[in-house]
């Protein structure tokens, strides 16, 4: 498989995730807002993350795919609350107009609550390869992932820092329930569909926090040096915001060095973890010098 294949998970994804909403016997209305979001772009990260690494640890992808849908689910759900007036009001998303500004902030909002039910819905439909204990240890994961602890305490946390100085490790901290948590889960749950051991989940995990924590500080580095054609939306919206970032605590040279002191560390660990690393290895480069 080369690095490029990975993101041909995208397709089937992309698929599945259209298939799930449409479906459904639902309001058209919620159902057209759910797909304006899950069909606006994007990388696919953490869906192809979870099927590599299951891959990887020498199983069949599509045997998860439920629960890799569900993840992407969450972290779009997440994506139209986040671009609400009342969290970081944005405009626009992905190069085009947030959820919101086209359905109003009634049916974006539920959306959004929308998505996040179906993805635990979806997680629950499990292939029949799949050991139910497992499956329910991975559910749990994800709902730790995405809860109170992480990615919705990051936002709270967030949210508070606003217009207020805060340290790398209180940024960190945050950094670490927005944006790391939802990537580590891929990490988690694919080893643990694929009974791997201790030593092989940390490594996978470790991974994905490096990635992560690397992916944040680029994103931080793109809203100030970035192409509002490529990014799909404005820049400098953190500086008007007045959010601390590790641009604005750091510095931009500090920045990605941090970046690529983390990407090294996140090579180093997949390279422990599995001879079948090139791709992973090569994806985590390839995030670290994006320029969207």
């Amino acid at each position: 498989m080369s690095y490029k294949e990975i993101f041909s998970y995208k397709d089937i994804v992309e698929k599945e995730l259209e298939r799930r909403v449409s479906e459904k016997n639902a309001p058209e209305i919620l159902k057209k807002a759910m797909l304006y979001s899950l069909s606006a772009g994007g990388k696919r990260i953490r869906p192809c993350l979870m099927l590599e690494f299951y891959r990887c640890l020498g199983f069949e992808p599509k045997e998860i795919l439920n629960f890799a849908c569900a993840v992407e689910m969450i972290h779009t759900y997440s994506l139209i609350h986040d671009d609400l007036p009342c969290m970081d009001d944005d405009d626009m998303r992905r190069g085009k107009p947030s959820n919101h500004k086209v359905f109003g902030e009634d049916n974006a909002l539920l959306a959004g609550d929308a998505l996040l039910t179906l993805a635990f819905e979806t997680a629950c439909d499990i292939d029949k390869n799949i050991k139910p204990d497992r499956a329910v240890k991975a559910v749990k994961y994800i709902a730790d992932a995405a809860g109170l602890t992480k990615m919705v305490g990051g936002q709270v946390l967030d949210l508070a820092a606003e217009n207020k100085q805060v340290s790398i490790k209180e940024l960190e901290r945050i950094q670490e329930g927005k944006t790391v948590a939802m990537l580590k889960v891929n990490a988690y749950v694919a080893c643990t569909l694929a009974g791997a051991d201790e030593k092989t989940t940390k490594l996978y995990v470790e991974y994905c926090e490096n990635i992560g924590r690397a992916f944040q500080i680029r994103d931080d580095i793109l809203d100030v040096i970035g192409d509002e054609k490529n990014l799909g939306k404005p820049i400098g919206s953190d500086e008007q915001m007045n959010k601390n970032t590790y641009v604005s605590l750091l510095g931009l040279e500090k920045s990605q060095q941090l970046v690529d002191k983390l990407t090294e560390s996140a090579i180093l660990a997949i390279k422990s973890a599995t001879d079948d690393n090139e791709d992973l290895c090569l994806l985590a480069l390839k995030l670290a010098n994006r320029d969207y």
